[in-house]
């Protein structure tokens, strides 16, 4: 793996051209505009054109819109995302060529190690809202930040930034074990819960992948110490742990009813006072991280309140987009039932009269794997609309569709695709409720359509 390190790093130089196969993934696209601002020469190509390719094209990368072998000639190294496999035409060619490949992650770790300070944030939940939460204390302490979201931003009107600062942030993924080619100084572990069971083998599996990375940290380890898979995870390892319960290193205190307003604790002494516009016990937890993370970095208590303080969420959780015969329309990302279950917790402390689900399964493998508990926790809402499985990178090799989620959850309703959602959403809407179109698919889509 060192030689491998190296090797990139020398070939991350300017004027080096690199080309990145799905150059319009959520980090992907951060990532060739990263190497671009390090004076790179970045080309790209992905399967369909998006807003994202599009704002790679306006900022000068250009981008093939199809995977072809021509694409790849004259490249001095490849970079792929997770879901390009070895018979891509375009990593297929590469190999042929003898040019040199490497994955996504790996490209971070030797990006990070320029950074005295990289701040690793991970976790099965809440990594986008927890880095994006980080991003804004950082921002309001003047750290001048190079940051990777999995997710849009408005402070920085993207998913990503290039600083000047000492300081990087990234999120970090444990799917493909990619976390584990990072560089962390200080790594956050949120939660730990079986996911990604399309290749990790089960829960334990998860854990050691976690575990591995946690020793990776050369500068600290900031972990959920509620979370019993975390404690686990973390069995004999020193760490600061964080929570809600005060006895944790760093919890809260005087919890308004909405969690959205409470005292941070370090060490027994009041760190800051926070004041979330963001709702729910899970978004106080994701604040809790943020803080300890930024404590442990000596950043000062008024810098995490005033940051947070300006903090509306990241994109896709639980955003408000709109109003519908006079019912609430509110999207998120949420695509496993811990995440499920918390989201549904937050909008119980809003006032409504109803709750409206239309939710899009991601993946057959996690819908099969997880089959009950989603089950369990869909049963919660009111009324349930279930959009057929959103496949992403996998084919129906288990035999699964929405109709068997729906045939356990009572009174729920299958729909073909987005445009019967769309339609039916439209004529179930009533003054008082709130819907939330839920999963990390294309079921947005369906929210914008009845907004028009």
């Amino acid at each position: 793996m060192e030689n491998r390190n190296l090797e990139l790093k020398q070939l991350l130089q300017p004027g080096k051209r690199v080309h990145l196969v799905g150059i319009g993934g959520v980090s992907m696209r951060p990532l060739g505009l990263v190497l671009q601002g390090m004076g790179v020469h970045v080309t790209g190509s992905d399967m369909n054109s998006s807003v994202s390719t599009d704002e790679l094209i306006a900022k000068g990368i250009h981008v093939a819109i199809g995977h072809r072998e021509e694409n790849v000639a004259g490249a001095d190294c490849i970079i792929r995302t997770a879901a390009a496999h070895n018979d891509n035409p375009e990593v297929a060619a590469a190999r042929s060529m003898g040019i040199p490949m490497f994955e996504r992650a790996e490209a971070w770790g030797v990006i990070m190690q320029a950074y005295e300070n990289a701040v690793c944030i991970s976790g099965t939940h809440g990594k986008t809202t927890c880095t994006s939460m980080m991003t804004h204390i950082l921002m309001a302490a003047q750290k001048d930040p190079t940051v990777m979201i999995g997710g849009y931003l408005p402070l920085l009107g993207a998913g990503h930034r290039v600083g000047n600062g000492d300081t990087i942030v990234l999120e970090s993924c444990e799917y493909f074990d990619s976390f584990l080619n990072f560089y962390p100084s200080l790594a956050v572990i949120l939660n730990v819960e079986a996911d990604h069971l399309d290749y990790f083998s089960d829960l334990q599996d998860v854990e050691k992948s976690f575990r591995k990375f946690a020793l990776l940290s050369s500068g600290g380890v900031v972990a959920n110490g509620d979370d019993p898979h975390v404690v686990e995870t973390l069995m004999g390892l020193d760490y600061i742990s964080f929570g809600i319960s005060n006895n944790n290193r760093i919890h809260g205190e005087n919890y308004s009813a909405d969690w959205r307003h409470f005292d941070v604790v370090c060490d027994g002494q009041v760190y800051c006072h926070l004041d979330l516009k963001v709702l729910g016990k899970h978004n106080a937890c994701n604040a809790l991280g943020a803080a300890a993370a930024a404590w442990v970095m000596g950043i000062p208590g008024d810098a995490v309140a005033e940051g947070l303080a300006t903090f509306g969420g990241a994109d896709r959780r639980l955003q408000f987009k709109g109003m519908v015969n006079g019912a609430m329309l509110y999207d998120d990302y949420a695509h496993h039932p811990d995440e499920i279950a918390a989201t549904i917790e937050a909008v119980r402390t809003m006032d409504h009269k109803r709750l409206v689900i239309a939710f899009q399964p991601h993946t057959y493998t996690r819908t099969k794997a997880l089959f009950n508990d989603f089950i369990r926790e869909l049963k919660k809402a009111d009324l349930v609309l279930v959009a057929e499985i959103y496949a992403a990178r996998e084919r129906n090799t288990v035999g699964i569709s929405s109709k068997d989620l729906v045939r356990l959850i009572p009174g729920s309703e299958y729909c073909k695709d987005l445009t019967e959602v769309t339609q039916r959403l439209q004529e179930i809407a009533q003054e008082g409720d709130v819907i939330l179109t839920v999963g990390a698919g294309d079921i947005y889509r369906a929210g914008e359509a009845l907004l028009k």
